[in-house]
């Protein structure tokens, strides 16, 4: 099932980087998803990470604008298999 990543409760954040790392041996696969108002938009599905390895989400310069009420989340196909760093600013209108 998801975890919860990041909240946003009253403001608008930008998400500028996402890492996804796989802290075992064996090879996963990660889902990472945006919910706003219980409907969630898949921003990757069950992208392939190997063993020891991490996948960086968000490159080139891309942003992602989280607004009031949206939910960050991701998943793995194997518990206690993912860590996930989030780099964002923090309140960038009310």
């Amino acid at each position: 099932s998801y975890t919860d990543i990041l909240s946003q409760s009253n403001s608008f954040d930008t998400v500028v980087g996402i890492r996804l790392v796989n802290v075992t041996t064996s090879s996963i696969n990660v889902t990472v998803a945006i919910e706003n108002s219980s409907n969630d938009t898949e921003l990757i599905k069950l992208a392939p990470i190997p063993g020891g390895s991490s996948l960086e989400l968000i490159d080139g310069g891309a942003k992602i604008v989280l607004q009031s009420g949206d939910v960050l989340k991701a998943k793995s196909d194997t518990a206690d298999s993912l860590n996930v760093w989030v780099s964002f600013i923090d309140t960038i209108s009310s």
